[in-house]
C-alpha cells in the first residue's frame, strides 16, 4: 500500500494537505475545461457536417457543369480556355487560441474585387455550362477553406479533449484517492502516537507520585 510508504510526520500531513486541495482546485478546473472543450467541439463538429454538405453539392454541381460543358466543347477549346487563369488568390495562415487549443485561420484575397475576373475566356467561343462550373467553384471557394478550418480544428480538439480527460480521471481516480489515505493513514498514526505518549506520560507521573508518596511515609517512620 502506498501510505505504508509515507512518512507519518506533521510536516508530510501539512504537505499532503496543500497537495490534495491544489489537486481538487485542479480537477475542476479540467473538468471545466472538458466540458467547455466538448460544448465547442460539438458546435464544430454540427457546423462541419453543414459545410462538408454544401462544399459537396457544389463540387457536384460543378462537376456536372464540366462534364456538359466538354459534351459541346472540343477538347483543345476547352484546354485553351481553362489555359492561363485570370484571377489570382493569395492566401494567409493565422491561428487563434480556443481553451489552449491553437485553432488555425484562413484569410484569403484576389488580386482583384471584379467577379467577372475567374473567367479567363471570352463568352462568345465557349458553353455557358463552363461558366457555370467556373462560378460554381469559385462560390464554393470561401466554404472550402472554413471547411478545411473546422476539420483541423476538430482533430486539435479531439486530442486536447482525450489528454485533458486523462489528467481528469488521473486526478479523481489516482492522485486525490491517493493524497487522501495517506492523510487519514498520516493522521491516525499521529493520534496513535499522541496516545501512547500520554499513556506514558501518565505512566511517569504515578511513578514519580508513587515513588514521592513512599518517600514521604518512610520519613514519617523514621520520625
Amino acid at each position: 500500500m502506498a501510505s505504508t510508504q509515507v512518512n507519518p510526520t506533521r510536516m508530510e500531513l501539512t504537505r499532503l494537505k496543500k497537495k490534495l486541495a491544489t489537486a481538487t482546485r485542479g480537477h475542476k478546473l479540467l473538468k471545466d475545461k472538458r466540458d467547455e472543450l466538448m460544448r465547442q467541439f460539438l458546435d464544430l463538429v454540427r457546423e462541419n457536417m453543414a459545410l462538408r454538405q454544401k462544399v459537396e453539392a457544389g463540387i457536384r454541381s460543378a462537376n456536372v457543369n464540366f462534364v456538359i460543358a466538354k459534351a459541346g466543347m472540343s477538347e483543345q477549346a476547352l484546354n485553351t480556355a481553362l489555359a492561363a487563369p485570370k484571377q489570382a488568390v493569395y492566401l494567409e495562415a493565422d491561428k487563434k487560441n480556443v481553451m489552449s487549443v491553437d485553432i488555425p485561420v484562413f484569410h484569403y484575397k484576389t488580386r482583384t474585387a471584379d467577379e467577372n475576373d475567374i473567367y479567363s475566356y471570352g463568352f462568345a467561343f465557349t458553353s455557358s455550362d463552363l461558366d457555370g462550373a467556373v462560378k460554381s467553384l469559385a462560390d464554393i471557394l470561401p466554404d472550402m477553406l472554413r471547411l478545411s478550418e473546422t476539420e483541423k480544428a476538430c482533430q486539435l480538439m479531439a486530442a486536447e479533449i482525450e489528454k485533458t480527460r486523462r489528467r481528469v480521471n488521473a486526478l479523481e481516480h489516482v492522485i486525490i484517492p491517493e493524497a487522501r489515505k495517506n492523510i487519514k493513514y498520516i493522521t491516525m498514526k499521529l493520534d496513535e502516537n499522541e496516545r501512547s505518549t500520554q499513556i506514558r506520560l501518565m505512566k511517569v507521573k504515578d511513578m514519580m507520585l508513587e515513588e514521592k508518596h513512599h518517600y514521604k511515609e518512610k520519613r514519617e517512620l523514621c520520625s
